[in-house]
């Protein structure tokens, strides 16, 4: 991209400033200071990563096309950054906060992330994204309303409540599991998992009125685990998954992998009572559980012991997993973002032009573990890719380092190499990304500055006949999906958003260990419509550290 943004800077900044005056959309302004402090999730002190004190750390709370301005004050002692799950950033990659899009946050510094949650409703969740930050905390919700007049498929709740799930390690430091992993070493499994910070049962509750209904937003904010979530006695009527509405059937439990989110609406229809929340590992050796207390306000019987938490499941969770994932679909009449219903967009009659096959291995390279995309690992570069994409930056990466396809001989986990991986793609061209999975563990894979259609998963080997079982009318909408132990996942993609997005996967000592990739959606018309320039507060490192155009705010 380089300089020639120089001679339509004064032109763009005049209408910038007219359109600004003519139709402002709101803005929010967050300021946040990130600490290490004492945290109690077991009931004892652990070293965790709060957000103005607190753990998890505070919600987001926005509508549709909202401004959001958050002043991040890094007080640890290593470089930081937030990224935010499943909004999709559109135009604007480099406020993305992962490395290949953002430089880190020095320690002792602040970076003010100027974000807009365009064209986008639903529950998301924004998390620490460099090292293994995640494992201690700086993890919150992040929800996104519909606008007044945009109508939303069910009535009003009487309560909208966050949880957020995941898999913790109660004995080891962040910086002891990143150091393990520099080693070479796998890490052991996380041994406890947390209701919105809380690991020991019913040590946290919630108070509901009888006869009322509420929504819970759920998100897997883990680092391995999927895990299901239920209510005892009660049923959940989906509705939303990741900005999508969807057909609203009911469950008795649900699986979440690691980085989806879910919401459901529960009525308060049973005795007055209280009831078990229950949150459990799923695929896992062994089952870890934790509960939190559903206090109907006029219960007179209290939980008291973890006794009556269960973690029986399905006899084969495998199937069952399966089949519920292929049961939420898009609700076709309901609106999304915009008044128009989400079915106008007839995602299964458009021409595919070009298919990615992507097969995960793992395998030891020079005695250490790595794990890898197509036979590729990836290595951090020295500079951000979108920075050095932009100043021109020779040297840093070089597009089409990744196959589309498995190499021959490269699963299974050998046949590894290092590099820094980056798919080329042009903007506006309409994809299939298919999600291999020879391993005996489920997978989650997510897309930054996207959703994409999942429009098929099943057990095996995928091929060009796979696609007659292809749901081409009503297939969910998403950011993040599972891929199950030896099976396959397919999804469509419109590559509407030019930038450098991070595609990874969840399970987090993987995507440490080199099983990701960036996918350069890239625009040869260079146009403004298309992509913001480099904020004006942008931080450089690397080889662009003395580099300046310009440069204005989008």
């Amino acid at each position: 991209m380089g300089y020639w943004w120089l001679k339509y800077c004064g032109l763009w900044t005049m209408v910038t400033i007219i359109s600004l005056v003519q139709a402002e959309d709101p803005y929010r302004f967050f300021d946040w200071r990130v600490t290490y402090g004492n945290i109690y999730p077991l009931g004892i002190p652990q070293r965790g990563i709060l957000i103005n004190g607190q753990f998890p750390g505070p919600e987001i709370y926005s509508v549709t096309n909202d401004n959001l301005i958050i002043n991040v004050h890094n007080d640890l002692d290593e470089p930081f950054l937030f990224s935010w799950n499943g909004v999709q950033l559109r135009k604007n990659s480099y406020q993305d906060g992962v490395y290949g899009t953002t430089c880190p946050i020095p320690p002792g510094k602040n970076y003010t992330y100027a974000i807009q949650v365009k064209d986008q409703i639903g529950s998301f969740f924004y998390f620490p994204s460099l090292a293994f930050h995640k494992a201690v905390g700086g993890f919150g919700g992040l929800r996104i309303l519909s606008r007044p007049r945009i109508p939303v498929p069910f009535p009003e709740p009487a309560g909208d409540f966050t949880f957020l799930i995941g898999d913790w390690y109660s004995h080891h430091d962040h910086k002891d599991l990143k150091a393990l992993l520099d080693r070479g070493h796998r890490l052991p499994l996380p041994d406890k998992v947390l209701i919105n910070g809380h690991g020991v049962s019913f040590s946290s509750s919630l108070t509901v009125h009888k006869g009322k209904t509420y929504r819970f937003r759920i998100s897997n904010v883990g680092l391995q685990h999927s895990l299901n979530f239920k209510i005892v006695d009660h049923q959940m009527k989906l509705v939303e998954v990741e900005g999508t509405h969807t057909i609203q059937s009911m469950y008795s439990s649900l699986d979440i992998h690691v980085g989806q989110s879910y919401s459901v609406l529960v009525t308060m229809d049973q005795p007055e009572k209280d009831y078990s929340i229950v949150v459990a590992t799923r695929f896992a050796a062994k089952k870890i559980l934790v509960g939190s207390t559903l206090h109907y306000s006029n219960s007179r019987q209290s939980l008291i012991s973890s006794a009556s938490l269960s973690a029986r499941g399905p006899a084969d969770e495998l199937d069952w997993s399966i089949k519920q994932a292929r049961s939420i679909r898009t609700n076709l009449t309901a609106s999304g973002p915009r008044p128009n219903p989400q079915g106008s967009y007839h995602y299964g009659r458009i021409n595919i032009s070009r298919t990615l096959v992507l097969e995960s291995s793992a395998a030891l390279v020079k005695s250490k573990q790595r794990y890898a995309i197509n036979g590729v690992s990836f290595v951090h570069s020295d500079t951000p890719l979108k920075l050095a994409d932009y100043f021109n930056i020779r040297g840093v990466f070089k597009v089409g380092s990744i196959p589309d396809q498995p190499r021959r001989g490269g699963g299974g986990g050998g046949g590894i190499r290092l590099d820094t991986a980056v798919m080329g793609a042009n903007h506006r061209t309409f994809i299939e990304i298919v999600f291999q999975n020879r391993e005996k563990i489920v997978q989650s894979y997510h897309l930054d500055g996207y959703s994409f259609w999942v429009v098929g998963m099943d057990r095996g080997t995928w091929s060009h006949a796979s696609i007659r079982e292809y749901n081409l009318m009503d297939a969910v909408s998403r950011s993040t999906t599972q891929v199950y132990p030896e099976s396959w996942t397919a999804v469509y993609v419109a590559l509407d958003n030019v930038g450098m997005w991070n595609l990874r996967s969840e399970f987090w000592a993987r995507q440490y260990l080199g099983q990701q990739l960036y996918l350069r959606v890239y625009s040869s018309v260079h146009s403004l419509r298309d992509e913001y320039l480099v904020p004006k507060n942008a931080l450089l490192c690397g080889r662009a550290s003395n580099m300046r155009g310009p440069i204005i705010t989008p």
